[in-house]
């Protein structure tokens, strides 16, 4: 649970009533990497630099809206997302749940739910029995690191996002056997998982790209044609 309140969080909302609120529940929760943002364009330049872990996303922005950041934000990171909004239609909680959002709450709301939810969000995204046991495992020259999700090869860390975190994860647990398409869907994407096994090959690709020395022939991450992919490991501590 600790290494959880080292997570980075960003609160985007217009509202500086909102965002003092929200940081100062978090804060007394133990939370303490926080950003704010009270546009799209602030929250995209934080999301660049800072790679927030988790986002708290208000629908309603002076420049735009929060589903379009989300799509904006995912173009090039991809993390957990709990979005505000005034208004509470199924349409608009359908819409964000859809674009990969992981709760939905109206304003107003209670700031303890939030903190909870948020907690459950993170605990969901980056927290295993397998993390809490095993904080890094090896894969030839590469050093994949569960407790700050960063792969490590010589001077250079490359970070993971919250879904290939939890495919590796998932493929750790199952080390040496086979993991089906439909098994790492679920991990990764929870009961809303089905349809996504062509989204489930971009991120593979893309832990590949960090754990391969040559991703077009992978030794350590291998594709089981017709069932699913399975991992060699190797622990370290």
């Amino acid at each position: 649970m600790d290494n959880l309140k080292s997570k980075k969080i960003l609160i985007v909302d217009d509202e500086p009533e909102i965002r003092i609120m929200i940081e100062s529940f978090l804060r007394k929760e133990g939370f303490f990497r926080i950003y704010s943002a009270a546009d799209c364009a602030s929250a995209l330049s934080i999301c660049r630099t800072g790679k927030p872990d988790i986002a708290i996303l208000d629908v309603m922005l002076p420049d735009g809206d929060g589903f379009s950041l989300l799509s904006s934000i995912k173009q090039f990171l991809d993390m957990p997302v709990l979005f505000l909004s005034a208004r509470g239609e199924d349409e608009d909680r359908l819409l964000g749940l859809g674009l990969g959002a992981d709760d939905y709450m109206v304003k107003p709301f209670l700031p303890r739910e939030l903190v909870l939810r948020l907690t459950a969000i993170l605990k969901r995204v980056y927290s295993s029995p397998v993390a809490e046991r095993l904080s890094a495992f090896q894969l030839g020259e590469y050093i994949i690191d569960l407790d700050s999700a960063i792969v490590h090869r010589n001077q250079i860390e490359l970070p993971l996002t919250a879904k290939e975190h939890a495919i590796l994860v998932k493929l750790y647990e199952n080390q040496g056997r086979i993991v089906t398409s439909d098994a790492l869907c679920q991990a990764v994407w929870g009961d809303d998982s089905y349809g996504y096994e062509n989204t489930l090959m971009v991120h593979i690709r893309r832990v590949r790209e960090k754990i391969e020395m040559d991703p077009s022939n992978p030794v350590h991450l291998l594709t089981v044609r017709g069932l699913g992919y399975k991992m060699l490991v190797k622990a370290i501590r």
